[in-house]
């Protein structure tokens, strides 16, 4: 992708007639910067620059739409291929053990979560990388948006991740991303205990043919799963978890209380009248599947 983007400038700039030395004089960077950008060598493009090529060759957002997929090849092997799947994806079950997924992530929160634990060199690439992932919830009000069904632990929703007035912000965000008609989200309470899913995170896609693919991430790893076998394991594995959960209503009232401050020394209901509680829900409306309970994908069974 690099030299792809390099190739775009060469020729932008060459049918614009200018010089790499007057193309970096019009982008405020050396000629030499330029050479490296069109020979693909040397430090990647910032998103910075990126924009200001593109003004300045007046490529339409050619060089900027192509700049998340430079930034990415700076990613392990491992990130970038479940990046690409995730990104065709028509289902996406999420359960987030330390904090809010990605693609619910405000900026400030992204922000404090990105700065923590990375090898950042500047102010520049740690907004580069906030930007990256903003850019991915596009997805979520695209066309072809995917079911997103999203189960958080209790521990997420009570580090406050960037201070009180992020993690208040955050949480709202929650509540609104929940109201969308293809997101579910649901909360697992201390109470549950341990699961099969304490290590990490985990994160279950349907691809648009039916296929499935399971990602698992520590602190300091990640890791994408494609035998059938070994990510029906971990769609069971998250089955599992998604029952032990509160019930999306509940959830959001969980998620209110704790935004609000007075969600502490509350009583969580106990398993037995969540169930029962879910099953009122269930029948109030209708019978039918409760909001966000996946898309059916065709040729497959439902998993019961």
């Amino acid at each position: 992708m690099a030299a792809l983007f390099g190739a775009r400038v060469r020729r932008l700039r060459t049918a614009a007639g200018l010089t790499q030395a007057e193309l970096g004089a019009l982008t405020h960077v050396v000629s030499t910067r330029i050479t490296q950008i069109e020979r693909a060598s040397g430090a990647r493009p910032t998103l910075e620059l990126a924009r200001a090529l593109d003004a300045a060759l007046g490529a339409e957002d050619l060089l900027v739409d192509l700049w998340p997929y430079v930034y990415r090849e700076a990613f392990p092997d491992w990130s970038r291929r479940f990046m690409e799947h995730a990104e065709r994806a028509v289902v996406v079950r999420e359960y987030a053990a330390h904090v809010v997924p990605g693609l619910l992530q405000t900026r400030d929160y992204a922000r404090s979560v990105l700065r923590v634990g990375r090898t950042l060199g500047s102010e520049e690439q740690l907004e580069e990388r906030v930007a990256l992932r903003m850019g991915r919830q596009g997805r979520l009000s695209a066309p072809d948006r995917p079911e997103l069904w999203v189960i958080l632990d209790e521990a997420v929703l009570r580090r406050p991740v960037g201070g009180r007035e992020v993690m208040r912000e955050q949480l709202a965000r929650l509540l609104g991303a929940a109201a969308e008609p293809q997101v579910t989200v649901q909360v697992l309470p201390f109470d549950q205990g341990e699961h099969d899913a304490m290590g990490g995170s985990l994160t279950v896609l349907t691809m648009p043919d039916g296929s499935e693919a399971a990602y698992t991430e520590g602190a300091h790893y990640g890791q994408l799963i494609e035998d059938p076998d070994e990510v029906g394991r971990f769609a069971l594995t998250y089955d599992r978890l998604r029952a032990a959960a509160l019930p999306p209503l509940m959830s959001l009232d969980m998620i209110r209380s704790v935004m609000e401050d007075n969600h502490r020394g509350a009583k969580v209901p106990s398993r037995s009248e969540r169930r029962r509680l879910a099953q009122e829900q269930l029948q109030q409306s209708g019978g039918r599947q409760l909001r966000g309970g996946g898309r059916r994908v065709p040729g497959r069974r439902p998993r019961t």
